[in-house]
């Protein structure tokens, strides 16, 4: 047995419970310690990006955000409204590997450190049977869904690592493991994304005990994303087994903190019940 690789795992289910209650205590919680931390998100203007962005810089990270929306990332940016020192934005092509390595090294040029990564690019075909359901549906979603992560994950190991108190989360859906008959190519998408991330958790686990050199990798997972905007004015329950934006943000901003540095390759399970 590896005791160094066990020695960073901890139940997700007690880890939920801490991500509650510093989600409960606000910007005064131990999450804080993102103060002064660079944050990369990438997908950052996305259904899930905003909220993810409003609450790390309410945590006080310094926030790189990129999509392939540069109209999109500007609004968001006026929206944040940080200090320029506290912001970065620029448009990348994940899709391209020379591209996203260049914007890590960028971050790491400007800020002198990454700490973190949070990977919400999604993306989402599906609906028809299996035996009946388009191939080319697979070849978008490898793209959107497997791809990014790769060329992510390789780009920004190395500075995570060296941070000292590295961090990249994935957000995944349940149809990684539990597929459906009509989302086939959608869930072994999401399974290959997972698998790439916990062989990158699995890569950080073997930093040897005098290395200070310390990341992790973990993955949130949800069944649906609500926010705002698609719940007002609807019934209650519309949606009442999707996850919320915010409360997904606040799981988030906990994994990217101090208080979760023990769990690595862990999958946060952020469904299975209703909507309050």
């Amino acid at each position: 047995m590896d005791r160094r690789r066990a020695g960073r795992r901890v139940p997700a289910e007690r880890l939920l419970h801490a991500a509650a209650a510093e989600a409960r205590a606000g910007p005064g919680g131990r999450v804080s310690a993102l103060d002064g931390r660079v944050v990369a998100i990438a997908g950052a203007t996305g259904g899930l990006g905003p909220a993810v962005a409003r609450a790390l810089a309410a945590h006080g990270a310094t926030l790189a955000l990129t999509d392939v929306d540069a109209a999109k990332l500007d609004a968001l940016a006026a929206e944040l409204a940080l200090p320029a020192e506290r912001v970065d934005v620029r448009t990348v092509d994940l899709l391209d590997p020379d591209a996203t390595a260049a914007w890590a090294a960028a971050l790491v040029e400007r800020f002198g450190t990454v700490a973190g990564l949070a990977h919400l690019v999604g993306g989402w075909r599906g609906g028809e049977p299996l035996p009946t359901a388009p191939l080319e549906d697979w070849t978008l979603l490898h793209d959107l869904l497997v791809r990014t992560v790769q060329h992510t994950s390789r780009a920004f190991a190395g500075p995570l690592l060296d941070s000292g108190h590295g961090r990249f989360v994935l957000v995944s859906s349940k149809q990684a493991q539990a597929p459906t008959f009509t989302n086939a190519a959608y869930g072994a998408a999401k399974a290959a994304a997972e698998a790439w991330t916990l062989a990158l958790a699995d890569g950080f686990a073997q930093q040897e005990a005098d290395d200070p050199r310390r990341a992790t990798a973990n993955i949130v997972v949800v069944d649906a994303i609500a926010t705002a905007a698609m719940v007002e004015g609807k019934a209650d329950s519309a949606y009442r087994t999707f996850a919320d934006a915010d409360d997904i943000a606040a799981a988030i901003a906990y994994v990217l903190g101090d208080g979760a540095s023990a769990m690595n390759g862990q999958r946060l399970q952020l469904h299975g019940g209703t909507r309050r």
